[in-house]
């Protein structure tokens, strides 16, 4: 059974859209734990008991709006957030698995990610446990790890900046190559698409501020505007974290486009 929060008010543990896989045995994902988590797995376990062989299952639990169960969290479940959370219910078979993926993945936010060294590494593992979508570049050959999170998809691409074109729109940007000639190609590609589309809402630059003055007189040299130059983050990461190890690195990056996540 996947149960998602349909709707919600006041003060919940979770925001629309969040969303669990509840098995016979075992479960996958979380709409906010607690006793409200306990009764809506309690609820979909019935309903897979009460349908042992897999029959059809009511439209209802399949129509957005119904199939819905209600939740006070104060009243009914005694837990101190005192909102109230509506969870739908729906039955899940092996047929469901295209329509389902499409579903609970149409809203995750693209992030293009260009460079495998240590930084993209662990930045990738990071970003699997989060709701976004990553396409990951590199010029070189065999750079990317043989297992990589279900919302990973990885491209090489020689020239590394010709992938620009064909991002996503929406997609977050993040540069951090082997090479600062690299780098510069990636970025000057990021503002030329900038130029044209203006679709590419973030655009962040690993390095020093000493490494993108550099690049600022380089971008300059090529036409590209102060104003335009102003698109670019360098350095990333949230501030405040002055770790350089790449796990820290990784952890202030996937921080900083989780807060431009929540103000969008």
């Amino acid at each position: 059974m996947l149960i998602t929060v349909h709707s919600s008010r006041g003060s919940v543990p979770r925001e629309a859209g969040a969303w669990m896989g509840v098995f016979k045995e075992g479960a996958v994902g979380t709409v906010g734990g607690g006793h409200l988590e306990f009764a809506a797995m309690a609820q979909a376990r019935l309903r897979l008991d009460a349908d042992p062989q897999g029959a059809a299952v009511p439209a209802a639990l399949h129509a957005p709006g119904e199939g819905l169960l209600r939740f006070a969290l104060g009243p009914s479940l005694g837990q101190c957030c005192g909102g109230e959370v509506q969870l739908q219910l729906e039955r899940v078979t092996r047929a469901d698995l295209p329509r389902l993926q499409a579903r609970l993945t149409a809203h995750q936010m693209p992030v293009a990610l260009f460079g495998g060294g240590h930084v993209g590494h662990a930045l990738v593992q990071v970003l699997g446990h989060l709701p976004v979508r990553v396409n990951w570049f590199d010029s070189r050959h065999e750079i990317f790890p043989t297992q990589l999170p279900a919302n990973t998809t990885v491209e090489h691409s020689d020239p590394v900046q010709a992938a620009v074109p064909t991002l996503p729109a929406g997609s977050q940007v993040l540069i951090m190559s082997f090479s600062h000639a690299e780098d510069l190609d990636v970025v000057a590609a990021c503002l030329l698409r900038l130029r044209v589309q203006d679709d590419l809402p973030f655009v962040g630059l690993i390095g020093s501020k000493t490494k993108w003055a550099t690049f600022r007189h380089r971008l300059q040299a090529r036409g590209f505007s102060e104003q335009e130059l102003a698109r670019i983050t360098c350095p990333i990461g949230v501030p405040g974290i002055s770790g350089k190890a790449p796990e820290v690195i990784a952890v202030a990056v996937a921080a900083q486009l989780l807060q431009g996540l929540t103000q969008g």
